[in-house]
C-alpha cells in the first residue's frame, strides 16, 4: 500500500469515527439529554457540482424554506443534564474536503438498517417523552405565566407526553397565547369564531351555495371515509362528519387553495390528539357518541385552528400546481443524490421520478406511510420546527427513503414503484422513527447552510 492511499484510508476512518460520534451524541439529545452547547461541523467546502436535475412539472402526479439553526444551550437544561458537562463538543475539520466520493461513506458510517452498532440502536429504544426527567422539565416551562416557546420546542422536538401534547401543540402553533392569562379568552373566543363560520357557511341548504362549492363539499364527502382507512375509529359517521365540517370550513376561509385533496389526512393528528382530553386507552375504544355536542364544537375548532395555523406556513403547497411540493421535491433529489449517489443514480437509471412517490409524502406528511400509532410523535418534532418545517421536512424524507438504500438498488422501475407505493413500515416502532428523525438532524446540522456540500 503506498502513501497516498493510507492517508485517504486514514481519512476515511476519521471521517467515519466523527460521523458516528455525531449520531451517538444526536440519540443523546433524543433521549432526552441535551447536548451542550452547539453541534459544530466544520469542514471545507466543495466547488458545487454543475450536474442538474430534471424533475416533472406535471401537477397531477401521483405520487425556499426559511434556514434553521439549532443551538442546545447548556443553561436551558434541567439538573439531570449537567452531567453531561458544559463543554462545547467541535468536530475540527479533516485534512481533505468531504467530497461527493467521501459522502457516500456518510451512507457507512450512519448504517441503515442492520449495521447500525448495537449499542447505538440500544440506546434509542422506546419512546422518550414519558421518561419522568423530561416530564418535569414540561411542567416547569408550561407553568410559568409566560411560556419560553424557545425551550418547549426544544423539548418539544424529543416528544411530547401524552397528557400534555394538547396543551403544547395549541402553544407550538400559536394557537393558544404564550400568555397563561390571555390564552382561556382567546380560546373561547376562537371557538365562537368556528361556531360563527360553520353556521354561517356549512349549516346552509346546497342552493346557496354556489357551484363550486357543492362540488368541493362533495369532494370532501368522498375523501372522508377514505381518511386512514385502517384505524376504525375514523369510520365512525360522527368523526367523518367533524372532518367534514373542518375541511369545509378551512377551505372556504382559503379560497386561494380551496380544498386539496390530502389535507383530510392533516386533520387527523389534531382531532386525535384533543379529542385524547376526553377519552382514555386505546383510541379504537373512543365513540364520539360520548361527547356533548359542546365538546365535539370546541375540539373542531381547535383542529381548524390549529391546521390553518399549520398551512400558513405551506401555502403554495396547495395553490394551483402545488409549487411548493414541486420544489421541495427537487430539494429532495439534490439531498439524495448528495448524501447517497448510488440510489439517486439507480432511481434515475430506472426512470423513476422524485416526483412519482415523493409528491405524496409531502402532500400528506407521511401519514399514508407509517403506523398511525407513530403520527403523533413525528408530529412532536414537525410542530417543534415551527417556521422551518419546509426545509426540514427534506432531511426527514431522505432519511427515510434511505431507510431501504440497499434494497432500492436492488430494483427495476416495476419493484421501485410497487416498493415504494407499499413500504414495509407496518411493524415499525418508535426505534425506527427514532432513527430516522436523527439522522434527519445530523444531516440538517451537516449541510444546513453549507450550499457548497449540496448540488446548485
Amino acid at each position: 500500500m503506498n502513501k497516498r492511499q493510507e492517508d485517504e484510508r486514514n481519512t476515511a476512518a476519521t471521517l467515519d469515527s466523527r460521523l458516528n460520534q455525531t449520531l451517538k451524541n444526536v440519540q443523546g439529545l433524543l433521549k432526552g439529554r441535551s447536548i451542550p452547547g452547539k453541534i459544530l461541523l466544520s469542514r471545507r467546502s466543495d466547488p458545487p457540482d454543475s450536474s442538474n436535475s430534471k424533475m416533472s412539472n406535471n401537477p397531477n402526479s401521483k405520487i425556499s424554506s426559511p434556514s434553521y439553526k439549532r443551538s442546545f444551550s447548556h443553561n436551558d437544561a434541567g439538573p439531570s443534564d449537567h452531567t453531561s458537562g458544559a463543554v462545547e463538543e467541535e468536530f475540527p475539520s479533516t485534512n481533505k474536503p468531504i467530497s461527493i466520493a467521501n459522502a457516500s461513506k456518510l451512507k457507512v458510517s450512519t448504517s441503515f438498517g442492520s449495521n447500525q452498532p448495537e449499542e447505538i440502536r440500544k440506546s434509542i429504544v422506546g419512546a422518550r417523552s414519558t421518561d419522568s426527567a423530561r416530564v418535569m422539565k414540561f411542567t416547569k416551562v408550561l407553568s410559568e405565566t409566560v411560556v419560553i416557546l424557545d425551550k418547549l420546542r426544544e423539548l418539544a422536538w424529543s416528544g411530547v407526553p401524552d397528557n400534555m401534547r394538547p396543551k403544547v401543540w395549541r402553544l407550538l402553533l400559536g394557537y393558544a397565547p404564550p400568555n397563561s392569562d390571555r390564552r382561556e379568552g382567546v380560546l373561547r373566543r376562537k371557538r365562537v369564531e368556528y361556531l360563527d363560520c360553520i353556521s354561517q357557511y356549512y349549516d346552509i341548504p346546497d342552493t346557496e351555495r354556489s357551484d363550486d362549492e357543492v362540488n368541493m363539499l362533495r369532494q370532501i364527502g368522498v375523501d372522508c371515509p377514505r381518511t386512514v382507512p385502517d384505524v376504525p375509529f375514523f369510520q365512525q359517521p360522527q368523526v367523518q362528519k367533524s372532518l367534514e365540517r373542518i375541511l369545509y370550513a378551512w377551505a372556504i376561509r382559503h379560497p386561494a387553495s380551496g380544498y386539496v385533496q390530502g389535507i383530510n389526512d392533516l386533520v387527523t393528528p389534531f382531532l386525535v390528539v384533543f379529542l385524547s382530553e376526553y377519552f382514555e386507552g386505546d383510541i379504537d375504544n373512543w365513540s364520539m357518541s360520548d361527547l356533548s355536542p359542546d365538546t365535539i364544537s370546541n375540539v373542531e375548532a381547535d383542529c381548524y385552528c390549529c391546521l390553518s395555523k399549520l398551512l400558513d406556513g405551506m401555502q403554495d403547497h396547495y395553490t394551483f400546481a402545488q409549487p411548493g411540493i414541486q420544489r421541495l421535491v427537487f430539494k429532495l433529489k439534490e439531498l439524495v443524490t448528495r448524501i447517497d449517489e448510488p440510489v439517486s443514480l439507480h432511481l434515475e437509471d430506472q426512470g423513476l421520478e422524485f416526483l412519482q412517490f415523493a409528491f405524496r409524502w409531502f402532500n400528506c406528511l407521511l401519514i399514508r406511510e407509517i403506523p398511525f400509532h407513530l403520527i403523533t410523535r413525528l408530529w412532536d418534532t414537525y410542530l417543534a420546527e415551527g417556521d422551518d418545517l419546509p426545509d426540514f421536512l427534506i432531511y426527514i424524507f431522505a432519511s427515510f427513503l434511505l431507510t431501504w438504500s440497499d434494497k432500492l438498488q436492488k430494483f427495476d422501475f416495476q419493484e421501485l414503484v410497487m416498493f415504494l407505493q407499499n413500504l414495509p413500515t407496518e411493524n415499525w416502532t418508535h426505534q425506527e422513527l427514532e432513527m430516522v428523525l436523527s439522522r434527519a438532524f445530523m444531516w440538517h446540522t451537516m449541510f444546513n447552510n453549507s450550499p457548497s456540500h449540496l448540488i446548485s
